[in-house]
């Protein structure tokens, strides 16, 4: 009978936790969040310890340090293709977070002295010249191919600028 309450009690707690969850902010979740799973962890090694099941938990370190060591020559050999993806990843977390006033509007006022710097043109330069720095920049920055989104949407807007489109 008692473990019946004691199930009803945790089906309770753990509704009124979900719900709580649901209307916190975000930081205030992933603190708990991790507060949470580092007392787990804790825990399990207090367990481990006053039970003297410890030492299946340093084998299994064993294990990860040697596979480790066997997996070095092959993280080693993908180590500029894992940076590249570790870079994807920052700008990406960055434009998602930080930026997001700018990306918002990326049509905010731009002269046309601003417009032939981003596409590293001098005033006065040609309809053909604009287009040709503007292709030649997109190739390079274009999100297709790593680049920002931001940059693009201004290189854009320096062309549309500058052909009065």
């Amino acid at each position: 009978m008692i473990r019946i309450y004691l199930v009803l009690l945790l089906i309770v707690i753990a509704f009124y936790a979900l719900r709580a969850f649901q209307k916190a902010a975000p930081e205030k979740v992933a603190r708990i969040i991790r507060i949470l799973t580092y007392s787990t962890i804790g825990l399990a090694l207090l367990y481990l310890g006053a039970t003297g099941h410890l030492n299946g938990l340093f084998a299994l370190v064993g294990i990860a340090i040697a596979f480790a060591v066997r997996m070095l020559p092959v993280l080693l050999r993908y180590a500029p293709y894992l940076h590249r993806l570790w870079l994807d990843f920052i700008n990406a977390k960055q434009q998602s977070s930080g930026r997001q006033s700018d990306r918002a509007n990326p049509k905010a006022a731009m002269t046309k002295e601003e417009a032939h710097e981003v596409l590293g043109l001098k005033p006065g330069a040609s309809q053909q010249d604009i287009i040709a720095a503007h292709r030649k920049l997109m190739q390079k920055i274009h999100p297709d191919r790593g680049g920002s989104d931001y940059l693009a949407a201004k290189i854009n807007l320096a062309k549309k600028i500058l052909l009065n489109k």
